[in-house]
């Protein structure tokens, strides 16, 4: 019976390490995407972790000889593996901006990862929350839970914005201007961004600031800046955040597979469902390309078939 790619590399068990050479090529690049690109430091931590990954497969092989087949073979394995298709897809990524930084760097002479099939076409339709499972999402915080002023205003914010986990996690209270009604994230790259608030999301700060925030702060001598702290006081992580998210999300009774990213995935579709412009919800979102943004364009078929219906004399 034919093998599989996991079984095979299940019974030739761990690659052998690659060489500093090879290290060495891993920690140049990673190098360039922090000093020359300024990429964010979670973008420089995926890519590096990625990378790893191929490198233990790849063990001994050389890098600046690797050919398409091999790398065609490499995703094959992590597909076999059962990663999601959106991390396929990010690995195929950081091959591609790897190699292209070997070239620049007179090591390879062509790019074989440009062969690799697009990176669209591993994309994964996001999850995404009716706007019935969101009232009830948000509505999960009870004022019998030990912080639910600051769980009411977090979940608020992370839906009212559509802001990612880790700038959410870094807004400070000068990045707030409820008058204004927006508040102001660093994205990737350290690019900053204004993002309107809503009425309810300004609500559950202004609970949140007034009454539980300073009892957080605990008599601490060096307060902190953000936003969001946890009940010793400090700024809270993303990790303490998708314990929350989970947390609520199986109070409400939906999806337990509900992370602070399906926020903003909802986020986004409700937009564009509501007849929001493409060009501004890729502003609100920090997208760097459009083409990002119009994933979420699959949900308006909803609105579509309402349409139809309203206008089509078939219909």
């Amino acid at each position: 019976m034919r093998q599989t790619k996991l079984q095979r590399l299940r019974q030739e068990g761990p690659p052998k390490s690659p060489s500093v050479a090879q290290r060495s090529h891993v920690d140049d690049f990673l190098a360039y995407l922090r000093n020359e690109c300024h990429l964010a430091i979670n973008t420089v931590s995926a890519y590096g972790n990625d990378l790893s990954k191929f490198m233990q497969w790849l063990g001994k092989r050389r890098v600046d000889s690797v050919t398409i087949n091999e790398l065609s073979d490499y995703v094959g394995t992590l597909v076999d593996l059962g990663l999601a298709p959106s991390s396929v897809a990010r690995n195929i990524v950081a091959l591609r901006t790897f190699i292209k930084f070997l070239q620049l760097e007179g090591v390879m002479l062509e790019n074989p990862a440009d062969l690799l099939v697009t990176s669209r076409m591993w994309e994964r339709v996001p999850k995404v929350l009716s706007p019935r499972h969101v009232d009830a999402f948000l509505a999960a915080p009870r004022k019998t839970d030990s912080f639910w002023q600051r769980d009411k205003a977090l979940l608020e914010v992370l839906y009212a914005t559509g802001c990612r986990a880790s700038e959410v996690c870094h807004l400070r209270l000068r990045d707030i201007d409820l008058e204004q009604r927006q508040i102001r994230c660093e994205g990737k790259g350290e690019k900053q961004r204004i993002v309107p608030l809503g009425r309810q999301a300004i609500t559950a700060l202004q609970v949140y600031l007034g009454e539980l925030r300073t009892k957080l702060l605990n008599d601490r001598i060096a307060t902190p800046d953000e936003v969001f702290l946890s009940r010793t006081g400090r700024p809270l992580d993303r990790i303490q955040m998708w314990r929350l998210v989970k947390r609520y999300a199986a109070r409400a009774g939906i999806d337990p597979q509900v992370s602070p990213h399906t926020l903003r995935h909802s986020f986004a579709t409700h937009l564009l469902a509501g007849g929001a412009d493409l060009r501004l919800v890729q502003e609100m979102l920090g997208h760097a390309s459009i083409q990002t943004t119009q994933i979420y364009t699959h949900v308006d078929h909803s609105r579509l078939k309402q349409v139809h219906q309203n206008f089509h004399p078939r219909a």
